[in-house]
Formats: structure tokens, sequence, C-alpha cells
């Protein structure tokens, strides 16, 4: 009896120790992943400073920052910076803190991620900048931010064939918002007349929707030559 005991036992540390080796090998921490998710930023700080990988990801992949991001929160994305997280880093639908905080509209983070490295030939799962869906859900702060950023390819073409103005127009509702985006995009120096996949350009999309004050805007860039 005792001997089988003993066996028991050592096979339940064998299993436990295999467990422990796969966790560690993909990269998985769940009590620093699980403080993150909670906001415990005592708890994150000192794991940091233990040693613990900052850019560790979920059975998602997403990072300890996508997480932050995802939950807007600011404090615990300086935090994680702080500890040379990567903002580029991308999880398995491709999504990255910083493409994930353009589409969210997270201005406040946009700008700090801006300021930590964020890359711009890194895209989302549609080949799409972090600019491209802040122009389809009408988040002007962000729109504004990375149009008039230096260096940010405004005129990038995802894998639909749409840039970031065609897609405020096909997936706008042409309201004052997505007007503002457009004079924004304008403003910031875009080419209108990029077309999509069918030959199409954004004037023309906007003709047939009866979106009157971006046709008007865009007529008028269009007759000025910008």
């Amino acid at each position: 009896m005792h001997q089988l005991l003993l066996i028991f036992s050592m096979l339940f540390l064998n299993s436990c120790q295999t467990k422990t080796t796969i966790s560690d090998m993909n990269g998985q921490n769940t009590v620093i992943i699980e403080a993150v998710e909670k906001n415990q930023l005592s708890v994150v700080e000192a794991a940091l400073k233990k040693g613990d990988n900052v850019n560790t990801t979920d059975k998602n992949k997403r990072s300890l920052l996508l997480i932050a991001t995802q939950a807007n929160n600011r404090e615990m994305a300086q935090l994680l910076l702080a500890h040379g997280a990567d903002v580029n880093q991308q999880d398995q639908i491709q999504d990255s803190p910083f493409l994930y905080a353009g589409a969210a509209g997270f201005t406040e983070l946009v700008k700090l991620f801006l300021a930590n490295g964020a890359r711009f030939d890194v895209f989302n799962r549609y080949n799409g900048t972090a600019l491209i869906p802040a122009c389809e859900r009408g988040h002007l702060d962000v729109v504004n931010l990375l149009a008039n950023t230096k260096g940010f390819p405004i005129d990038h073409i995802n894998r639909l064939g749409w840039t970031a103005l065609m897609e405020a127009v096909l997936l706008g509702d042409g309201s004052k918002r997505y007007a503002a985006v457009v004079q924004t995009l304008i403003a910031a120096g875009c080419n209108i007349n990029i077309p999509d996949h069918d030959g199409s350009t954004a004037l023309q999309h906007a003709r047939a929707r009866g979106y009157k004050e971006i046709v008007s805007l865009l007529e008028k860039t269009s007759k000025s030559g910008l």
C-alpha cells in the first residue's frame, strides 16, 4: 500500500510539473493576467519587478497591454509601458494595443502608444491601419490625431480595397460627424480619387447614397485640384 501511494504521489507531481512546463512554454502567467484584468496595479507592478514577462499572453494571445487597452485602462497601460510592453504585439486575430485603441476611439491611449513606438506597418486582420476603422466608426478625435501624425499612411488601402476616406463614406451614415471625418482627411491631404476594387471613387459612392454634405466637400476639393 505504501509503495502504491508513493507511485501515485510521484505521478501526481510529474503531472503538475508537466502542466507548469506547458503553461510556461505557452507564455501564460495566469496570476499577472488576472491581476491586469482586475486592475490590481500593485500586484502587477510587484510581479514585473520580480521578473515576470511584461509581454506574456493569455490563451487568445492577448498581451497584458492589449488586455489593459480593451478596458481603456490608461493607468495600467502606463505601468506596463514603463516595463517595456510592446504596443505592436498582436493577438490571434491580429489586434495590437495600438490598432485596437484606434479602432475603439481611445484617443488618450493612441497618443500614449504613438509616444511609445507605435508602428504604421503593422496591420489588422483586414490589412488595415488604426485610422481606417476609426473613420468607419466616426471617432473624430482619433482621426484628427492619426491623419495629422507625421509619416502615417493616410491613403493606405486595406484588403477590401478601401482607404480611410472610402470607409468613412461606405460605412458611415452621411451625418455631420462623418462629414467632419471626411473634412479632416481632406485637410490632412488624403487622395480623394483613389477608387475601390470596382473602380468607384468616394465621391461617386457619396452621390449614390445622397450624402449631400460629403458630396459638397469632395466636389469642392476636386475642383480646387487638391
